[in-house]
């Protein structure tokens, strides 16, 4: 059944350790409980539903569902959130490197951070009770179950992590010795959850081997080890400590054990043929938003979530300004693209035309909207669309689609990025050119996937193409950001976009061939735009039937809100706790990097 669910007994097993109180902590409390933990967790039913209950917090409104999936990972040098140019607006500040501990979006007893910490705690109690009475070495279902646990677990902290850098490491049940705690040095923290799921990878099956792995909503032994690859590669990177942007320095997680460790675990999930790219890039995404959910295809796990509940569409799918013949819920196109993003892909990309939408769908006539272009300071994500949904959302606030959490793509670029440093650009051909072959038509796969790829016959100039894929690859999907902490290119990308927005607003430089007015018609639909004058060079009036549209809509304000002016991006690398849990803390928590 497609939902989070949060099961009666996960309530009866947070009360045997621990109840919440009004600051988003744990207190501990006596409770009567209507079953034991040796019952729980020795029965699958209700194991299973108490595992099934780790992730209901990410559903709730201040949670992943409204505060952390619509607002993490932005600004980038690809993508921003159209808040940005407004002055004091709480949402624009935590974009543009400039959130405040007491910003009035995220500063509640009931947001992200204790969320999941809540989603922590629930997994901490499984993890306790099924290794406890689960019998998982010999009880499968049960392992799969502890797998899943330890998976959610690591799940939560990587995202509190990316976040907030340095955070509390709690790793047992809350206890009153243990109510109150420091920050934890996160070096430590991503060895443990390497070693958990080194563990979890043993106990759960891979895609479709088993009934409880048929969905990506469920973890599968391909998800853990990508995972387990991705936080390889965060751990060894470049991120903000308080003493600085450096690399780690713990020898444990130096890049040559990480990269190996990574490129091992990518190696595994792509030789073991139980996941596969989309035929096509628009296939991947049409399939998403059809809500096509069986495993063994590129998304390799998603955040599911209920109809009520979930704002994928919501906050990100091409901009709806009413209830028209494709949606009851007019919304959608709170971010989108770069502006210059669609110009700095090659034109035969075929992963261009869904990333980077002109348009929106605008006021309807008796319930009908037609799409109309917006402007060339608004661009829309087009991963997501209600227009290809099989289903019509109703709710005022809610899609309920999934969040992909993490795809088979980006494993292929994290083994080219490891065999890359470890063995050379020639190791790492193999995985790039995978990613480039989907994106341009096979007659033009000789020249823009092998001749190019081939061309790369350095270490820097296969990193540099990898970063470049990843933008191409990912853009909209909130995996930018922490690559290019990692890659120690934030500010400096971020520096780059606003001088590359500057030049596309004046025609100038790489912009220079950029048409200033395009031209559109409708189909015979009477509902979808044909566009002309988009491309570079298209100057010329296409004909009588298509009317002129200024092309120019770029302001100042706009090129100059990527990031406030005067703040140097890597020193805001993190968002700084907010204050009502600094608060509540008993003096355990403080802020870093001058915060």
């Amino acid at each position: 059944m497609k939902y989070i669910k949060l099961a009666i007994v996960i309530f009866t097993i947070s009360l045997l350790s621990s109840c919440e109180d009004v600051e988003g902590e744990f207190l501990e409390a006596p409770a009567q409980s209507t079953l034991n933990e040796s019952v729980i967790f020795s029965t699958f039913d209700l194991a299973k539903g108490a595992v099934d209950g780790i992730l209901e917090p990410m559903g709730q409104t201040n949670s992943y569902r409204g505060r952390f999936l619509p607002y993490y990972g932005f600004n980038t040098d690809a993508e921003w959130n159209y808040n940005s140019d407004e002055a004091n607006n709480p949402t624009g500040e935590l974009m543009i490197y400039d959130a405040e501990p007491t910003n009035s979006q995220m500063n509640t007893e009931n947001n992200a951070w204790a969320q999941m910490y809540l989603g922590i705690e629930r997994a901490n109690i499984c993890i306790k009770g099924l290794r406890s009475f689960g019998n998982t070495d010999v009880n499968e279902d049960l392992g799969q179950l502890l797998g899943e646990a330890l998976t959610y677990r690591a799940v939560y902290y990587a995202d509190l992590m990316k976040a907030w850098g340095d955070v509390p490491a709690r790793f047992e049940p809350i206890t009153p010795e243990t109510l109150y705690l420091p920050k934890t040095n996160r070096d430590e923290i991503y060895k443990r959850l390497l070693d958990d799921l080194a563990e979890a990878s043993e106990l759960v099956a891979w895609p479709n081997e088993n009934s409880l792995t048929t969905s990506v909503e469920r973890v599968n032994k391909a998800f853990v080890k990508s995972l387990r690859a991705r936080l390889a590669m965060v751990a060894s990177g470049f991120q903000q400590y308080p003493d600085g942007v450096r690399r780690s320095n713990d020898p444990e997680l130096s890049v040559t054990n990480m990269y190996t460790l990574a490129l091992r675990e990518a190696d595994t999930v792509i030789t073991s043929g139980r996941v596969q790219l989309s035929s096509s890039f628009e296939t991947l995404w049409r399939n998403y938003n059809e809500e096509v959910l069986s495993a063994g295809r590129e998304s390799l796990w998603e955040i599911p979530f209920a109809a009520g509940r979930g704002r994928m569409l919501f906050s990100f799918a091409i901009r709806h300004r009413g209830v028209d013949q494709h949606t009851g819920q007019a919304r959608g196109g709170i971010a989108g693209p770069l502006p210059n993003l669609f110009y700095d892909y090659d034109e035969d990309d075929l992963r261009r035309d869904i990333t980077c939408i002109p348009y929106q769908w605008g006021i309807p006539i008796d319930g009908f909207a037609k799409q109309e272009l917006v402007g060339l300071n608004t661009w829309y994500f087009g991963k997501y669309r209600y227009e290809w949904m099989n289903r019509y959302v109703t709710s005022t606030n809610d899609d309920g689609v999934n969040k992909i959490y993490m795809r088979y793509a980006e494993v292929l670029l994290i083994a080219a990025e490891a065999a890359n440093e470890l063995q050379g650009p020639g190791a790492a051909a193999p995985y790039l050119k995978e990613v480039r072959r989907r994106a341009f038509p096979s007659a033009l796969q000789a020249q823009k996937v092998d001749g190019y790829v081939d061309n790369l016959n350095s270490q820097q100039a296969m990193f540099d193409a990898i970063v470049q894929e990843n933008k191409f690859e990912f853009t909209g999907e909130a995996e930018r950001k922490q690559n290019l902490i990692r890659w120690n290119l934030l500010g400096e990308n971020l520096r780059e976009a606003k001088v590359k927005l500057g030049n596309l607003q004046t025609r100038s430089g790489e912009y220079a061939d950029v048409p200033t007015t395009v031209y559109f018609r409708y189909a015979e639909d009477n509902e979808t735009l044909e566009i002309y004058g988009l491309n570079r060079g298209e100057t010329q009036q296409p004909g009588p039937e298509f009317s002129a549209f200024d092309w120019t809509t770029l302001t100042d304000v706009e090129v100059n809100s990527l990031f406030k002016e005067g703040v140097d991006p890597d020193d805001r690398q993190f968002w700084p706790i907010w204050q009502t849990f600094i608060d509540g803390s008993n003096g355990q928590l403080t802020n870093d990097y001058g915060y």
